[in-house]
């Protein structure tokens, strides 16, 4: 199953085309909003509350018989970043955190010879069986990866031919070689994985300095306790630095951002501006600040400084911290620039379904967010999957721990072609729509 649990946007709760070729004349909105169908209804809160509403294409409602492809072809241009999901897809990426699968995220690596493990959940199949960051995955039922790899951009295999039906008790038989060159053999036995967002906690002693290393993977509601439980393990080392792992978070909610945030800098940042919201001309009176604020957060470090750890799949919710805490600490980039969103939607119900289209800008309290082309990292260095997380090799954390030492960004970049930017998965224009183009991985 192909990215079953990535929270991939930034959103905000408060509380492929189809047709024909002769295509019938869009109504305007007032009509559209007159009408019941769920195209109709879709159209008629685009024209209300979508951003980037006058640029919408405003296709005939009744000229698409699936309502998803009615709201992408409705999209701005510009849009990379709506999409739409069914009540219960939506209930159980960012509510309830589980999906069907063996646990486990990969790349493609070594020319499309392996799959990269790039993390695993814990507890799932694949972490029962040993699987960890930085294998790589040779064999699959017997079949290489190489042949599996070159069917599927064939178009003579399909997901479901490579990893089996999106259903508990599918088995397949994995090879995977460990870091060191060990190669491993083990059944995966598919079932219902729990996500954890907090993928990896540690601290590590430098010199007089204790460093706290924390790799986050997503904003979901289940990360308000997990936050709160790695800084409260962060507060009883008696951390100095924090080093912020957000390579692979594609972002969530709001809110956790603001908590996120404030676990790392309170109380310095009481009373100060988190976040403004931008909403288009015909909701102007939405226009709110937002300030930082504990959430579900009790533990407070109160750092100077966070260096955070960045790729292109760091995006939204991600971005947001680094912009928001940038005006009051000193907020050190490492890696790639960023994914470039400083836009947001709030998940609004119509009928079986729930829209994300985007609905409001964000600014921080300097009144700067215009980073569609992302945040430009201080030192610049090209990420690498070496093992596991933190390992000293590891180039974006290594360069972390250099410029913690050194107080500068390391002369050489630490480069490796071991992992490409590609993902497993050639994918329609709707599928992409459904993820963020700078998603390189797929979650199983």
């Amino acid at each position: 199953m192909l990215m079953r649990l990535v929270v991939f946007t930034a959103l905000m709760l408060l509380a492929g085309c189809g047709g024909s070729d002769s295509q019938p004349v869009a109504p305007g909105n007032a009509e559209l909003c007159q009408q019941t169908s769920i195209n109709a209804r879709i159209g008629c809160e685009l024209s209300r509350n979508y951003l980037w509403y006058r640029e919408l294409r405003n296709p005939a409602p009744d000229s698409f018989s699936n309502p998803q492809d009615y709201f992408y072809a409705s999209l701005a241009a510009r849009d990379n970043y709506s999409f739409m999901l069914t009540e219960q897809e939506y209930q159980d990426r960012f509510i309830n955190a589980v999906f069907f699968g063996f646990g486990f995220a990969s790349q493609r690596a070594d020319n499309a010879s392996a799959l990269q493990v790039i993390y695993v959940y814990p507890q799932s199949p694949a972490a029962e069986q040993g699987l960890k960051r930085g294998d790589k995955i040779v064999t699959i039922e017997g079949i290489s990866v190489s042949e599996w790899l070159s069917g599927f951009d064939s178009g003579r295999y399909s997901s479901e031919d490579i990893y089996g039906p999106n259903q508990a008790g599918v088995v397949r038989n994995f090879v995977w070689r460990q870091p060191d060159g060990v190669e491993q053999r083990a059944d995966l036995v598919k079932s219902r994985v729990s996500t954890n967002t907090v993928l990896h906690r540690s601290v590590q002693q430098l010199a007089a300095r204790k460093v706290g290393y924390l790799v986050f993977n997503s904003f979901i509601e289940l990360s308000e306790t997990e936050l709160e439980q790695a800084f409260a393990y962060f507060n009883q080392q008696q951390i100095d630095e924090l080093i912020l792992d957000l390579r692979y978070n594609g972002g969530g909610l709001i809110r956790v951002a603001n908590q996120l945030s404030s676990h790392i800098a309170y109380p310095q940042l009481q009373g100060k501006v988190f976040v403004k919201y931008r909403y288009n001309d015909k909701n102007t009176a939405s226009n709110n600040t937002v300030l930082f604020s504990l959430g579900q957060g009790r533990t407070l470090l109160n750092l100077s400084r966070v260096l955070v750890l960045t790729t292109p799949g760091s995006c939204s919710s991600s971005e947001l911290v680094i912009n928001s805490l940038s005006p009051f600490i000193d907020v050190i980039q490492i890696g790639e620039r960023t994914c470039g969103k400083p836009v947001g939607q709030i998940p609004t119900p119509v009928g079986n379904f729930r829209l994300f289209a985007i609905n409001f800008q964000t600014v921080n309290a300097l009144d700067f967010g215009d980073y569609f082309n992302g945040l430009t990292p201080n030192c610049a260095i090209t990420p690498a999957v070496v093992g596991d997380w933190g390992v000293p090799n590891d180039p974006l954390y290594a360069a972390a721990v250099d410029y913690i030492q050194l107080g500068r960004c390391p002369a050489v970049s630490l480069a490796s072609a071991s992992a490409e930017p590609s993902g497993l998965l050639q994918q329609t224009a709707t599928a992409v729509r459904n993820q963020p183009s700078w998603r390189f991985y797929n979650e199983q």
